[in-house]
């Protein structure tokens, strides 16, 4: 993958409402990927970071492989055709509405963001596909949010739908966001899907003290966020919902993104920055 220190453009035109003197959460994402629609700020809380963890960008990429899997299995498997997939960031390959609709053409996919570049590159993206639809609204507001008459319009919130909070939660820190999550999950009907991917403190020597120095790095950078939670503090967000096991042989609960239900053997080892980012997938009974 090619490194976010070299190989980058900013934009070449700045999108009505960017400010591209401050760093966005999603052009951050986009700059660990190895993206192109980020800006010299965005790549600055990269290079922040990777002072004390090199392998920083190794946290998208785990998040983004378990959102591929994730949406595969609740597609496949949970036969879900109704997807809210929540702070989507910029769209790169094998986004939400690619990998199901590959199973289901049908399947309607709302992604949900306030972030201007994201909203201006998506709409063009998706602009001939009537299944797949932008929402502008705050993730952190789920009232308003499920409120939004394009979400009415294209889902269906009596039939089970998959809530996506993939790499998001970590970027709220008014609170512990358990009361967030219980408003959105209270909304969705039984039935439904709830994935969640988020930077992780293992509570392991070396491992937790990495995990607070690279929080303290994000939340002092100029993104100004990004909390590690324990696995308690994580599996908060889903209490009361049926977790589906992690994989073969495995009891269900949280795991780390790269271990839920791998594509195959892991050859390597994890690196240590690999081992500070979880995820789970939880059904509504």
């Amino acid at each position: 993958m090619p490194s976010y220190e070299s190989g980058y453009t900013a934009p070449s035109s700045v999108p009505v409402g960017v400010d591209p003197t401050r760093a966005s959460i999603a052009r951050v994402y986009d700059a660990a990927l190895g993206g192109k629609d980020n800006y010299e700020i965005d790549r600055e809380v990269l290079r922040q970071v990777a002072t004390k963890a090199p392998e920083v960008r190794d946290l998208a990429w785990s998040n983004r492989n378990f959102l591929t899997r994730a949406v595969r299995f609740l597609a496949q498997q949970g036969k879900i055709t109704q997807f809210l997939d929540c702070g989507s960031g910029l769209p790169t390959a094998e986004n939400t509405h690619q990998i199901a609709q590959r199973v289901n053409a049908g399947t309607q996919v709302v992604y949900v963001d306030n972030d201007p570049v994201v909203l201006a590159h998506g709409r063009a993206i998706l602009e001939n596909n009537p299944n797949t639809h932008f929402v502008a609204e705050d993730i952190f507001q789920p009232e308003r949010l499920l409120a939004n008459a394009a979400v009415r319009e294209h889902l269906d919130l009596t039939r089970p739908v998959a809530l996506l909070q993939v790499g998001t939660l970590h970027h709220y820190t008014a609170d512990n966001g358990a009361d967030l999550m219980r408003e959105y999950i209270d909304a969705l009907p039984s039935g439904s899907f709830v994935v969640i991917a988020h930077f992780f403190d293992p509570e392991k020597p070396g491992l937790s003290e990495l995990a607070r120095k690279m929080e303290e790095l994000f939340m002092h950078s100029p993104m100004g966020s990004g909390r590690f939670r324990t696995a308690s503090e994580i599996s908060s967000f889903v209490e009361g919902l049926e977790i589906m096991p992690s994989g073969p042989g495995k009891e269900p609960g949280l795991e780390l993104c790269d271990l839920w239900w791998p594509d195959g053997p892991k050859l390597t080892p994890l690196n240590e920055v690999e081992q500070c980012i979880a995820g789970v997938v939880a059904r509504k009974p």
